[in-house]
């Protein structure tokens, strides 16, 4: 008997400081240049604001702040990437979004313990590709209420 295989699953691909992430293309609405954002007083900090995109006023988290990394101005590459989790959509503030890849699931691999950090609360996983090390953002940690 041979062993089923695992579709090919397609990764947006997307930089914050000199780190690449991946989200699954089934839970990306589109990805924008960034626009206003409007300041929601009393948010947590890493909720940049709202945005009204074509009528739907979303919600904007600055995934830097939300990973603590350092923050930086927005420039040229910066994106909004509009995700749907939970039946709701939120925007990602990202570095830059680079391409679309597809990723075996033998290519994934479980996240890394890490030792004294939260980050591995917002890791579903990682992907090696060659030469690069790609990774995979857990969604809805990312988008839960809780300060880790």
């Amino acid at each position: 008997m041979t062993e089923a295989l695992l579709p090919d699953v397609k990764f947006i691909v997307f930089q914050l400081t000199d780190k690449e992430y991946a989200i699954p293309v089934s839970e990306v609405k589109s990805i924008e240049k960034v626009q206003h954002i409007t300041r929601v007083p009393h948010a947590l900090p890493f909720v940049q604001g709202v945005i009204n995109l074509r009528g739907v006023v979303t919600p904007i988290i600055d995934l830097r702040k939300r990973f603590g990394l350092e923050v930086k101005d927005y420039d040229d590459t910066t994106r909004i990437i509009i995700v749907a989790a939970e039946d709701k959509e939120v925007g990602l503030i990202v570095d830059a979004a680079n391409d679309v890849i597809d990723l075996s699931a033998d290519s994934i691999e479980p996240p890394p313990e890490i030792v004294g950090s939260h980050a591995a609360d917002y890791i579903s996983g990682v992907a090696k590709l060659d030469n690069r090390l790609l990774v995979l953002i857990d969604l809805e940690n990312i988008l839960g209420e809780g300060e880790n």
